[in-house]
């Protein structure tokens, strides 16, 4: 079951800086979190933080701090509180029994947006065996704090029913759903299949949340995706159709926006959707060019592209939002070629960025040249739209279509005329 908060509720955000982070990265995180309290149907309060070498092993922040954030629950008569880290069970249930509202971290956030997010069935399951993951170790202390729920942020997904019980039901319930997600990865590999024979090469849309992911997929595509100003507004994967310029059919699917301290058992689970990004020809790299935090957004998701072993495959930098930013604001981020600034929203450089596309697929492939009779249309079409044609001329005498231009090696018409010509040569 998915609770929905259709009030706003009152959240009190807390943090600890460690001496492992400095001051501007710490208030950076400490503002995506309060983004993402808006996105799950909340609103902060206030805000709490507290410098210590590292977090309390019991209660988080120490119980100084422990009784200040009390203090603010009883002045704003807060619902909840929301710590910028990961609990452990001891400090979870430590900070909850000290406060009269519910405690819940990052991590515990990130999944509720995702429960209340996900439309396909493939979604749903993906994220109830992420929060099963993720509740499992921390059930102790879970029934008393749930029974006195009525839904809101941090409740979402597999309901009070299903943490009441006990671990073996529980465990039982996630094999269940991995038998599932094992049966859905079939079909989609099946699926995968069936277009890969269609020679239509793969475009992955991947960024930091909220960059203008699916923003950019409507202005290549002419499509209306649902694009909202919230963070992880894209859960399941979406696949557009895309004539490029030489006429070669591809294929471009967004995908769920990469933030970090990503939750590892969020990682595991959607490892399955985030096959789009690993699978991919070349990837599409969007990066908010009016974030003061570009560079750390940007290494955030290299990070994790090398974590979903996808470090290797190309990638195309857009410096996205580019209306919104002064001559001088231009941000300094260190990304390698090819680089391109546009705006998804106002639709400018799209041109240039498909002509980019191209030529990234150019040095996958393979030069041809190639002759089909007028009267072979069904070939003459299969060869414009599964090709990147650059001349293509008519041989009236012969009645023949001359085409040359570029295919990947394992296109079966372009390799079946280079082995005939090889047969030629060697006679």
């Amino acid at each position: 079951m998915i609770w929905r908060v259709w009030l706003l509720e009152r959240v009190i955000a807390t943090a600890v800086i460690s001496e492992k982070e400095s001051e501007a990265e710490a208030y950076a995180s400490l503002e995506e979190l309060k983004s993402l309290v808006t996105t799950a149907g909340g609103t902060v309060m206030a805000t709490t933080v507290q410098n210590r070498p590292t977090p309390d092993v019991s209660t988080y922040v120490g119980k100084g701090k422990a009784d200040e954030i009390e203090g603010l629950v009883e002045e704003w008569e807060a619902d909840v509180v929301v710590v910028n880290g990961e609990l452990s069970p001891r400090q979870g249930q430590s900070l909850a029994a000290r406060t009269s509202a519910r405690v819940i971290d990052r991590t515990q956030l990130i999944l509720d947006i995702f429960a209340d997010r996900a439309r396909t069935k493939e979604g749903r399951i993906q994220v109830e065996l992420a929060q099963l993951t993720y509740l499992l170790p921390r059930l102790r202390g879970q029934g008393h704090a749930l029974s006195r729920l009525g839904g809101g942020i941090g409740t979402r997904g597999p309901g009070e029913t299903k943490l009441e019980t006990d671990r073996r039901h529980i465990q039982k319930r996630m094999d269940e759903l991995k038998k599932e997600l094992r049966r859905i990865r079939k079909h989609r590999s099946t699926l995968r299949k069936q277009k890969e024979r269609q020679n239509h090469p793969q475009f992955t849309l991947v960024g930091y949340t909220n960059a203008g992911k699916t923003t950019l997929l409507n202005a290549l595509t002419n499509e209306e995706a649902l694009a909202e100003d919230l963070l992880f507004a894209t859960l399941d994967p979406l696949t557009r159709a895309l004539r490029l310029p030489s006429g070669l059919s591809v294929r471009i699917s967004d995908t769920v926006g990469f933030i970090r301290g990503l939750p590892t058992t969020l990682i595991a689970a959607f490892r399955a959707t985030l096959e789009e990004v690993s699978e991919a020809d070349v990837l599409i790299h969007i990066i908010d060019a009016t974030s003061p935090e570009a560079e750390t957004e940007k290494q955030t998701v290299m990070e994790l592209l090398d974590e979903l072993g996808a470090g290797d495959i190309p990638v195309i930098t857009v410096m996205n939002k580019a209306e919104n930013l002064e001559e001088d604001g231009v941000p300094t981020v260190n990304a390698g070629r090819p680089r391109l600034y546009a705006s998804a929203r106002e639709k400018q450089n799209i041109d240039d960025l498909q002509t980019v596309m191209e030529d990234e697929l150019i040095k996958q492939m393979s030069f041809y040249s190639i002759s089909i009779p007028a009267g072979d249309g069904r070939r003459l079409y299969e060869i414009r739209h599964s090709t990147i044609v650059r001349e293509e001329t008519f041989d009236e005498a012969n009645e023949l279509y001359k085409l040359q231009g570029y295919a990947f090696d394992h296109h079966p018409q372009i390799a079946a005329e280079r082995k005939t010509d090889k047969k030629e040569d060697h006679r």
